[in-house]
This record gives C-alpha cells, sequence and structure tokens, in this order.
C-alpha cells in the first residue's frame, strides 16, 4: 500500500510515495492550436457546406468527434499516416468537390475561414489565456501546423496570438508531435520544468507523448468544449 500525505502548499495537489508522481498545479499551460485554441474544421461542416455550396449533410468525416466516421482519422490515429498527409488528402476532396483540383490545406483554411481570422478563435479559450496570463502562468502553442497551415497574413491577425508568450512550430522546427523533441523545444522555451506545464491537445497520440516528456496533460475532448475549458482552468487554479 502506498502512503499519500496531504501538504499546505498552494502549489500542491498530492503528494505519494511508492510508483506514484508527484502533482504539482502548472505554472505553465501549453496549448495545441488547431481545434484547442481555434474551432475545429469538423465543428463547421454545415457552415462549410453552405460557404462552397455543397449539398447539406455531404461532409461526413468527422474526426475526433466520431472517429467511426472517419477512416482516414483513424488511420493517423494508427501512425499509417502523418497529420500533414491527412489534411491534404482532405483539401483536395473539398477543392474537388467545387471543381478546383489544385486545393492545399493553406488555400482550403483560407476558403473555410474567410476574412476575419478572430472568429475562428474559441472565446472560451481565450478567456482561459486571459486568466491563466492574469495569475503569473505562462502561456504557450505547440503546433505541428500552424503557419504551414494557415500563413503569416492570417496569424498577424490574430489577437490571441499576442498573448501567447512562446510559440514552437512545426512549419520552422520540422519535428512533429508526438515525436520527443517537439517536447523538449516546447520545454526549453517555456523555461519551467516539465512537471509544472500543463500540455492540451485533442489527440490521444499527442498526449501520448507529452506523458512521456514529464508533462502534465489534458485531453481536449471536442464533445464538450466548455467542460474541458473549465477542468483545465481548475487545474490551474484560476477563475474564469
Amino acid at each position: 500500500m502506498h502512503s499519500v500525505t496531504k501538504t499546505n502548499k498552494p502549489d500542491s495537489l498530492l503528494v505519494a510515495s511508492g510508483t506514484c508522481t508527484q502533482r504539482v498545479r502548472p505554472r505553465g499551460l501549453l496549448l495545441d492550436f488547431g481545434a484547442v485554441i481555434s474551432v475545429s474544421v469538423f465543428e463547421r461542416h454545415r457552415e462549410t457546406e453552405m460557404l462552397l455550396g455543397l449539398p447539406p449533410g455531404s461532409l461526413t468525416w468527422m474526426g475526433p468527434l466520431a472517429p467511426a466516421t472517419d477512416p482516414l482519422w483513424q488511420a493517423m490515429q494508427r501512425d499509417e499516416i502523418t497529420e500533414r498527409e491527412y489534411w491534404a488528402a482532405r483539401a483536395r476532396e473539398l477543392g474537388t468537390s467545387v471543381g478546383e483540383a489544385d486545393w492545399d490545406v493553406l488555400r482550403m483554411l483560407t476558403r473555410l475561414r474567410q476574412v476575419d481570422p478572430n472568429a475562428i478563435i474559441r472565446p472560451e479559450v481565450e478567456r482561459l489565456i486571459h486568466a491563466a496570463r492574469a495569475q503569473g502562468i505562462k502561456v504557450g502553442i505547440l503546433s505541428n501546423d500552424l503557419e504551414l497551415f494557415y500563413g503569416k497574413e492570417l496569424l498577424s491577425k490574430m489577437d490571441v496570438l499576442q498573448e501567447i508568450g512562446t510559440i514552437v512550430d512545426a512549419s520552422h522546427s520540422g519535428i512533429l508531435k508526438p515525436a520527443p523533441r517537439a517536447y523538449e523545444l516546447a520545454i526549453e522555451a517555456m523555461q519551467l520544468a516539465p512537471e509544472k506545464i500543463l500540455f492540451v491537445d485533442d489527440q490521444f497520440r499527442n498526449i501520448a507523448g507529452a506523458v512521456k516528456a514529464g508533462l502534465q496533460t489534458h485531453h481536449f475532448d471536442l464533445r464538450d468544449v466548455c467542460g474541458q475549458v473549465s477542468a483545465i482552468a481548475a487545474r490551474l487554479g484560476v477563475s474564469l
């Protein structure tokens, strides 16, 4: 039997002997961008159909919202294809559906996001970022394809990015999650011990990589965004 000792230290949750690891209140919040900070493409299918003039209900691939509808997403989760290959295939598919066979991911997102880049940011997550920073918590982004997918021009217009102290983007590093070095780069950039950083991502494969890197983790379930944000706020000890 492992003994558990409670402590009055404000940044400590549990201290346990044996194989259990001390869990401290995070002093850093490391967020995925796509689907965590921004609204996912999957959630906007009905809007996309209207925008592109597609028949209602024609976009049936739902990714993490309903993996059974999306064999390509399941293949990515099994590491049979990369995330970039997944989205490249979806971009070609969407482009072809409107008679434009040359779509890449940047063109797809530019067309789907329309003219206001701030409209794709989740207001709940933006409030979380404000609250975390107000409590002195460092906030960073660890993304596989931020600039590659969205482009410099669109990103320059996103107000929330001005509040992010650390951005580690595989568009520049070339190192994709869940490779260990991706997390190492983010940990180094945030200048915190890994156990003091809470990493948030919508993909289990990336969560597994973060656990191996020693980070605290939270899987962001797109089916309950408000609940996810509330749970993260509780982990951080901040009020929204």
